[in-house]
């Protein structure tokens, strides 16, 4: 993987003329005003386990290097403020999680989360996940991804920017290591439909709606969701055993 040539990172395309190029991605980055508290939170630990952006430009980038350590790696795609990723990862000591957020305050908030609950094996990184997954993570070796109340784009014309689609779900499922889990979960029905439809047509991957994953806490997304009268649900795919990771034709 190191040796690729890597495409350039979202925000930093251009056209042949030298302007930004326009992009579809499956999220946007909100505001970076910082709440006090979210700066005494980012002041005390941004140095430590936040990985700069500009860091992965490195050809000769790990995320092991930025741990400290060779561990399995876990990854949560839009971890938000930090609920989930805090109490996961407290549990898995012996695992590293890779939360990756581009909302600065939602990363500031998860710093202080995850100090507050005394882990050290969280590293939080605000480049994109889809660049990341394909650019830095390499075939087979995901231990789990966890992708918790992604951005429903709920617009029918803005559905081309939800995350969870053939492409990626292939893409995820390559990356996966034998054995390992993709968790998901959803407050909108028709995303939840989606998923199932795209990822049960993933030969890579065995599994479906299942109960609530009791492991996962009741985060701000989902108790909005729950007060707005939406039903959750939680999905969990597994890679099976064989396959190729060659693009699909």
């Amino acid at each position: 993987m190191a040796e690729e040539v890597r495409r350039a990172r979202p925000h930093q395309r251009l056209t042949d003329d030298g302007r930004r190029m326009r992009e579809v991605l499956t999220y946007s980055r909100r505001g970076s005003r910082f709440t006090p508290t979210q700066a005494a939170a980012w002041e005390a630990h941004q140095d430590q386990w936040v990985i700069p952006e500009q860091a992965v430009d490195d050809p000769g980038f790990t995320w092991s290097a930025w741990f400290g350590r060779e561990a399995p790696l876990i990854i949560e795609i839009g971890p938000g403020i930090g609920e989930a990723t805090a109490a996961l990862a407290a549990t898995r000591p012996d695992h590293d999680v890779l939360a990756l957020e581009v909302w600065r305050p939602g990363v500031a908030n998860g710093l202080g989360r995850v100090a507050d609950a005394g882990v050290t094996n969280v590293r939080f990184c605000s480049v994109d996940a889809v660049w990341s997954l394909e650019h830095l993570v390499p075939e087979g070796t995901l231990a789990g991804l966890w992708t918790f109340f992604p951005d429903p784009w709920p617009k029918k014309r803005h559905h081309k920017r939800r995350l969870v689609n053939s492409a990626f779900a292939h893409l995820a499922a390559v990356r996966l290591r034998t054995g390992a889990t993709w968790r998901l979960a959803t407050d909108w029905a028709d995303y939840a439909a989606q998923m199932e439809e795209v990822l049960n047509a993933e030969p890579l991957l065995d599994g479906g709606v299942t109960p609530r994953w009791d492991e996962r806490p009741v985060t701000r997304f989902e108790r909005k969701g729950l007060a707005a009268g939406r039903p959750i649900t939680d999905l969990a795919y597994t890679r099976r055993q064989g396959g190729s990771g060659r693009p699909r034709v």
